[in-house]
């Protein structure tokens, strides 16, 4: 016997697959609300035959969202975009969030859990953090028990952080050390995000609460660097990047890889960095010490970034997985 449904809206994503397997381990059946059926077929691999559906949804179509809803007892949005591509805006998120919590609350779900950002703020001058905020800030006023989790940087096989920067290793000399490289960020994997989904859907306790989710440890930009450089052994120089500089060189980044074909049919890849995120840089990305945590939902033994990252990042060394080469 199932425990309910729960539809995860943008549930064919990165974290949503991760967390469709923890909610049918959790005895849920899952309802993958997501744009394009076709290519989120092996979703479906999550859970038994029967316990995993899928449906298309568009979360600025009010009609699709009641749709996906139809008999859920619990719903999980996870639509988020780390950099905008054509139609895809931050805007358009923000409002996709406020549709989603206003039908969850016409439909009397009572269980919801929205998924923000450490950082967001709706004063943030980055649009990325400012329309996190502002989502947050509608999210809770049409669902005041909604369970909110704002991670860090999610690490793991499909992530766009350690991927891309190993990515750049194999093009570029060097790696960009932005605002010589002293941001700081505390990464948590992507399985304990997923863990963390699943507790907030089955625990009544964290209904109204926000959570500030990090990992074991903070890095700075450098760090992170090292980190790489040493799983993948290449060897590339940081190369320091102003804040004045690197913002506009973000911004011409992000304009082609919008506007532009083919940039913007993805056939080259996501681009290196927008202006935004370097501005998100420039904010706080670290959890806020006094805000409810991991451990507040009884995750305390969380995953390091030197135990996983190694498992994954291997495809970027000269050599492949198993070779080494030999010692001088």
């Amino acid at each position: 016997m199932a425990n309910g449904l729960v539809t995860i809206f943008g549930g064919s994503g990165y974290i949503g697959r991760y967390a469709a397997r923890v909610l049918v381990e959790k005895g849920y059946r899952v309802r993958v609300a997501c744009r394009n059926v076709n290519t989120a077929q092996d979703v479906r691999l999550a859970g038994p035959p029967g316990w995993v559906d899928i449906c298309q949804t568009n979360i600025g179509n009010r009609a699709s969202i009641e749709r996906a809803l139809d008999g859920a007892d619990a719903a999980v949005n996870l639509v988020g975009i780390l950099f905008e591509r054509g139609r895809q805006s931050f805007e358009g998120v923000r409002d996709g969030a406020a549709l989603v919590a206003e039908v969850v609350a016409e439909k009397g779900i009572d269980t919801f859990v929205h998924m923000s950002a450490v950082g967001t703020s709706s004063n943030a001058k980055s649009r990325y953090n400012r329309t996190r905020g502002e989502a947050d800030e509608a999210v809770r006023a049409v669902m005041p028990g909604a369970t909110i989790l704002r991670p860090s940087i999610v690490f793991g096989p499909e992530d766009q952080f350690f991927n891309r920067f190993a990515e750049l290793t194999r093009r570029l000399p060097f790696l960009p050390s932005i605002g010589g490289g002293k941001a700081e960020f505390q990464p948590i994997y992507v399985g304990d995000v997923a863990e963390a989904i699943g507790r907030a859907i089955s625990r009544d306790d964290t209904r109204g609460k926000t959570y500030e989710l990090g990992g074991p440890k903070v890095y700075t930009l450098n760090e992170i660097y090292d980190v790489i450089l040493k799983t993948i052994d290449r060897k590339r120089f940081k190369l320091g990047l102003p804040f004045f500089l690197a913002k506009p060189l973000g911004y011409i980044s992000g304009v082609v890889w919008r506007y532009i074909p083919p940039f913007r049919w993805g056939w080259l890849g996501d681009p290196p960095i927008t202006g935004d995120q370097v501005e998100t840089m420039r904010e706080l990305s670290l959890p806020d010490a006094n805000a409810l945590s991991a451990a507040d939902l009884g995750l305390t033994r969380l995953e390091t970034v030197e135990s996983i990252v190694p498992t994954y990042l291997w495809r970027f060394r000269p050599y492949g997985e198993f070779y080494m080469p030999k010692e001088a």
